[in-house]
């Protein structure tokens, strides 16, 4: 489409939202009716030729053939459309025979509107067109926006036409009606700051994308595609394959047939997306309405070709009762088939944190591709993303799992970073990530990645945050680099495995040394959740906790609102229960017991400690619960480094059983103690510490590496006494353009930075003169 006929149009058509909406509409809504009028008029124009034929089928069915009810097909049949009107109105007819009283334009209107085929009166209604009709009629602008729509001099049909003044006005095609949709979509949603996710993907990132996506493939093309966007806007990328594919003069040229799908959530929006499909002859059907998260509207379905702009950086929390039921995951498209670190397979949740869901958009395209087994062509994604899919999430998350059942089943065949600025509302770094589950035998365990950051023209006039474009000899580099494999300069080549890493948890041994005194059992009084109000409340009535709490309630309720300490409900009702307060008086009272007993010594072995409170616990015969005796021991020890090791447990191994540990932990004998089991001296004993949370620490090792190496590389030479906790360990999966493109600038020299700063010296001086000089003559 020439591009003057393209503004000329856009330029027409916003000139109505000035014209006629200024005064009965905020600036923020023109787009409420000039988007629907926009597409209504499309239909109106591509119906208008064939209006007596079906007005005629109209007759034949309740007259002739007395249907009561109209026959679809046969309406569809006599408007060449899978869409008809069957009111007498024409948008024409409604102008032309207005009388001066909009209350009957208003019902003529909504008449016309009622004609509609069902498909268009869902557009209707997902647009709340009747109810801006009623808005614009109880205005008096109603009419006089019919006349801009239909005025003479702006040509909305398919077909060349004349104005008044005998100039020719050529046709719209459905390619330029795509044109021109966007458009208004750009600048209405530029003039609202309308969000990154929510506006319709650069051109000619589209036409980046499909070139990667059909080019590798364009001799081996089926002859029925199926294309599938699982957040496809108003339709842009959809109908760019479509035509990419279809293209007579371009580099496909392919006489397929081309079934197109997509969902979209936002109504209006998805009523733009089921309006150009009807009006460039797709079927309308196949765009549905809806979360993609929360339902799956194509189960079942398996598409040759995906591509998408899921929105990034947005919560997927109001679709989490779909998804999640507590820890299980109630929806298949969300958890994966993973191997745990012993191989063992389990199934893992694929679900990345609730606020931003864009990974689930790009596990709904992975979950619909074709098996192999039922054809040979396999299917290709090009999705968008920003850097935290890249990244975001530590090993057995979400993120991360994602990341690693798409590189492990060999899916990810390449990602291209993109420049900033590139969109229309967002100036962040984004990404196309290419999958395949058929890749070519030279991509087979590799991935590639572009940095065509630094690939872009500027433009003359930023567009909201765009300020730069792809030209087409950047789009043609980027997929000749893609094409080629260089493994060079802004194009790397990785094994799989480079991405993956172990995260190995690292323990060193609690040293705790221990001491009985009355300040440090007094804290059994209090349950530890809640110490700070019991603790005010015992200093405030001491006893009276224990017999008149109830008669305190009031007075506790208002310190905990006026300190602002929030309890939950189950906290709550704990502090004001009397048996809270005597089950801790119980535990302390015990502790005194055996603080007589064992006495106000500072122990530095904690070994000992233990035993000598076990012994007097026993001897008066109390029994604690694992959770009293946790209670009882944190009150009166705390870590010191100068103490003895804390014992968990000491194993009798010798035989069979030592032959099963070195088996699961995957080691020798000699390397025991790097797993936590150190040899006391005597033959086949093993002793095993208790480790201490605050020194915990990890270590990413990649999956390249041998773990107990690394160990002893990076870990062993600084802490002596640390060790592997090989049941903690995990495998995650992450992807670092800065890392693997980073380029290094070094440092300038002394004699460089000397030579600048002797010369600014020089500068300054020489100004100083001047100004002294200029001062003096004054």
């Amino acid at each position: 489409m020439d591009n003057s006929v393209h503004n000329k149009i856009v330029s027409f058509i916003w000139s109505i939202a000035d014209d006629c909406l200024r005064d009965v509409y905020v600036r923020g809504k023109y787009r409420d009716v000039i988007l629907p009028m926009f597409v209504l008029r499309r239909l109106d124009c591509l119906l208008e030729t064939t209006k007596d034929a079906v007005m005629e089928e109209v007759k034949f069915q309740r007259d002739d053939a007395g249907f009561t009810d109209l026959d679809p097909e046969g309406l569809r049949e006599a408007s060449g459309y899978v869409f008809y009107n069957t009111s007498p109105w024409t948008l024409k007819m409604l102008v032309d025979t207005a009388a001066n009283n909009r209350q009957i334009l208003e019902a003529n209107f909504k008449a016309y509107l009622d004609g509609f085929s069902d498909n268009v009166k869902e557009i209707v209604d997902k647009f709340k067109l009747r109810a801006q009709v009623s808005h614009m009629a109880e205005k008096d602008v109603l009419l006089e926006v019919l006349e801009k729509f239909t005025s003479p001099y702006i040509n909305l049909t398919p077909n060349e036409a004349k104005d008044p003044d005998g100039r020719k006005l050529p046709p719209l095609t459905n390619l330029g009606m795509g044109y021109v949709f966007e458009e208004l979509i750009r600048k209405f949603n530029e003039e609202n700051n309308e969000e990154a996710g929510e506006h319709f993907t650069p051109r000619e990132v589209i036409d980046l994308m499909t070139h990667i996506l059909f080019e590798p493939v364009k001799d081996n093309l089926p002859p029925v595609i199926t294309v599938y966007d699982p957040a496809c806007g108003s339709g842009g990328m959809l109908t760019e394959a479509q035509d990419f594919i279809t293209d007579p003069e371009g580099l496909i040229r392919s006489n397929a047939m081309i079934n197109l799908y997509g969902k979209e959530i936002n109504d209006e929006t998805y009523a733009i997306c089921k309006s150009d499909m009807m009006i460039k002859g797709n079927n309308p059907e196949n765009i549905k309405c809806g979360s993609t998260l929360a339902s799956d509207d194509f189960a079942g379905f398996r598409f040759d070709f995906m591509l998408s702009n899921p929105p990034y950086g947005k919560s997927w929390a109001g679709d989490q009762k779909y998804i999640l039921g507590g820890k299980d995951v109630l929806d298949p498209r969300f958890e994966v088939p993973l191997k745990d670190f012993r191989g063992k397979p389990d199934t893992v949740p694929a679900t990345p944190r609730s606020s931003d869901g864009q990974l689930l958009f790009l596990m709904e395209m992975v979950n619909k591709m074709k098996d192999l087994d039922k054809g040979p062509a396999g299917s290709r994604i090009a999705s968008v993303h920003n850097g935290s899919s890249l990244f975001t999430g530590d090993a057995g998350g979400g993120e991360s799992n994602i990341r690693r059942y798409i590189i492990e089943n060999d899916y990810l065949e390449a990602i291209i970073q993109l420049p900033n600025n590139l969109f229309y509302n967002t100036g962040i770094t984004t990404y196309i990530w290419v999958l395949s589950n058929k890749k070519a035998e030279k991509r087979r365990g590799k991935v590639q990645l572009i940095n065509a950051s630094q690939m872009f023209r500027k433009l003359r006039k930023n567009l909201g945050a765009k300020n730069c474009e792809f030209a087409p000899e950047h789009i043609r580099e980027i997929t000749q680099l893609y094409l080629d494999m260089p493994n060079e300069g802004v194009s790397k080549i990785f094994d799989n495995r480079d991405f993956g890493y172990y995260k190995v948890t690292i323990e060193r041994p609690s040293r705790k040394a221990a001491q009985f005194t009355p300040e440090r059992i007094a804290s059994l009084r209090f349950v530890p959740a809640l110490s700070e109000v019991m603790e005010w409340a015992w200093e405030k009535w001491g006893d009276e906790v224990y017999t008149r709490l109830a008669d305190h309630r009031k007075a506790i309720e208002a310190h905990l609102e006026k300190e602002e300490i929030n309890l939950s409900a189950k906290q709550s009702k704990a502090v004001f229960d009397p048996a809270t307060w005597d089950y801790q008086k119980a535990l302390l009272d015990v502790a005194e017991v055996v603080m007589a007993e064992v006495g106000q010594e500072l122990f530095m072995d904690f070994n000992r400690f233990t035993e000598l409170v076990d012994a007097a616990l026993k001897a008066h015969q109390v029994k604690l619960t694992a959770s009293e005796r946790n209670q009882l021991f944190n009150a009166v020890s705390w870590y010191d480094e100068k103490a003895e090791r804390v014992v968990k447990k000491v194993h009798k191994l010798s035989g069979k059983k030592l032959h099963e540990l070195l088996a699961e932990l995957g080691c020798t004998q000699e390397q025991l103690a790097d797993y936590g089991y150190w040899p006391t001296g005597t033959k086949g004993e093993y002793v095993e510490y208790e480790s201490e949370a605050d020194l915990r620490d990890t270590e990413n090792v990649p999956l390249k590496d041998d773990i107990h190496g690394y160990f002893l590389r990076e870990v062993r030479p600084h802490l002596d006494e640390a060790w592997i906790n090989i049941d903690q360990k995990k495998i995650g999966y992450e992807i670092s353009f800065n890392k693997y493109f980073y380029q290094h600038k070094p440092l300038r020299s002394l004699e460089e930075v000397t030579r600048d700063i002797l010369a600014l010296e020089a500068e300054t001086e020489g100004l100083l003169k001047k100004l002294v000089n200029f001062g003096g003559g004054q």
